[in-house]
């Protein structure tokens, strides 16, 4: 895994970043939908906003 991936998952597991912050960096482009379930442990809610 990449190293961006790897930290988020840390900050993640910390509570130090939101499930919505991690999405939000999904819609940048700055990690895939794959990457965001291997980080937060769900599915990426694709189209889905709150």
């Amino acid at each position: 895994m990449r190293t961006l991936v790897e930290s988020l998952k840390r900050l993640y597991k910390k509570d130090t970043l939101t499930q919505e912050q991690i999405a939000e960096r999904v819609e940048k482009g700055s990690i895939s939908a794959e990457e965001y379930e291997y980080i937060t442990g769900e599915k990426y809610p694709d189209g889905e906003t709150e």
